[in-house]
C-alpha cells in the first residue's frame, strides 16, 4: 500500500475526529461499542499512517463519525 495515501486517510480521520471534539480514547470506546476491537493505541498509529485500516474498522469509523468515505478517503497527490 502506498505509505502517501495511508498518510493522508489517517490524517483525514484525525480531522474529522478532532472536529467532533472527540479524543482518541473516547473514539476508540465508539468504535469498541460497534463491536470493533481496537485501542486507542491502534487508532494513533493508524491517524499517523504507521498501520492498516481494517474494513470493519473502517466501517465503523463512518458510521461513529457520520461522515462519507469520501470525507475518509479525500486524497491530492501533491505536485512539485
Amino acid at each position: 500500500m502506498n505509505k502517501n495515501i495511508e498518510r493522508s486517510i489517517g490524517n483525514n480521520i484525525r480531522n474529522l475526529r478532532e472536529s467532533r471534539g472527540l479524543t482518541q480514547e473516547l473514539l476508540a470506546a465508539m468504535l469498541q461499542l460497534q463491536g470493533v476491537d481496537i485501542t486507542r493505541s491502534a487508532l494513533a498509529k493508524i491517524e499517523v499512517g504507521q498501520r492498516h485500516i481494517y474494513p470493519d474498522e473502517m466501517i465503523a469509523i463512518k458510521k461513529v463519525l457520520r461522515v462519507s468515505y469520501d470525507e475518509i478517503f479525500e486524497y491530492e497527490r501533491k505536485v512539485n
